[in-house]
């Protein structure tokens, strides 16, 4: 009964996080097509909500096990776009638009790796 109520809380929390991925990506792209804003703001958002999750529920073992993986594996598994990062970036390079896609590789990473780390350091000053 568990696994099964686990099964379905990450299909659940998936569903959220891949309608919120399609819906913040398609804001950003209609606004913005020359560059893969919304994969980058998806990423970055992802990697500061996913470091505030472990530090919250994770270090501090807050919640169930099953609402820990729905969140973080169901929910921000599917929000974030990392295979989709690759598929742009590589775009980029294929059209020529190698500054662009070496911008986007360079801000990706280095705004992420921030990002999970300001969440990770926000969701420790919680409480």
């Amino acid at each position: 009964m568990q696994g099964m109520r686990t099964v379905l809380a990450v299909a659940l929390a998936g569903a959220v996080g891949a309608l919120a991925r399609w819906g913040l990506g398609a804001w950003f792209g209609h606004r913005f097509p020359s560059f893969p804003w919304g994969t980058m703001v998806i990423n970055v958002s992802g990697s500061f909500i996913l470091g505030v999750m472990f530090a919250v529920l994770v270090e501090r073992n807050i919640g169930s096990a099953t609402l820990r993986v729905a969140l973080m594996t169901g929910l921000m598994g599917a929000y974030t776009t990392f295979s989709t990062f690759s598929l742009e970036t590589f775009r980029l390079f294929e059209d020529g638009a190698t500054g662009l896609a070496m911008a986007n590789i360079g801000f990706s990473v280095v705004l992420g790796l921030l990002a999970v780390w300001l969440g990770v350091v926000s969701g420790r000053a919680v409480a």
